[in-house]
């Protein structure tokens, strides 16, 4: 029997999805009408709490994963979307869309750490 890696390119996925669906509107609702309406305090979103949540571990871990999962997310539905157009690819679409959601994600891994 041949193993596969789609569970866990399907898991990469799905977490995405999920983090798009749910967080992204509450961060879209945060930044762009909580603030600027008044509903949260005008210093919410000042340099200095940013910065330290920044380089509290907890907050790398969440921004981490902000753009980690989301970045998966997009690799493989522009991996299906080629498919689905009909563009032939096979591995070598799979080697650049997941190639580049690594490279990403180790970018991201490096920057957070260096804070």
């Amino acid at each position: 029997m041949v193993k596969s890696n789609k569970p866990f390119i399907w898991s990469l996925f799905a977490g995405g999805g999920l983090f798009a669906a749910f967080v992204i509107p509450a961060l879209i609702f945060i930044t762009g009408l909580a603030v600027p309406m008044g509903l949260l305090p005008e210093n919410a979103l000042a340099y200095d709490r940013m910065l330290t949540f920044v380089t509290n571990p907890a907050g790398k871990l969440i921004l981490f994963a902000g753009i980690f999962l989301p970045l998966w997310h997009a690799a493989h539905r522009l991996r299906m979307t080629l498919h689905d157009l009909g563009i032939p690819g096979g591995r070598m679409s799979a080697l650049v869309c997941y190639g580049a959601a690594a490279l990403g994600s180790i970018a991201a891994g490096l920057i957070l750490i260096s804070f």
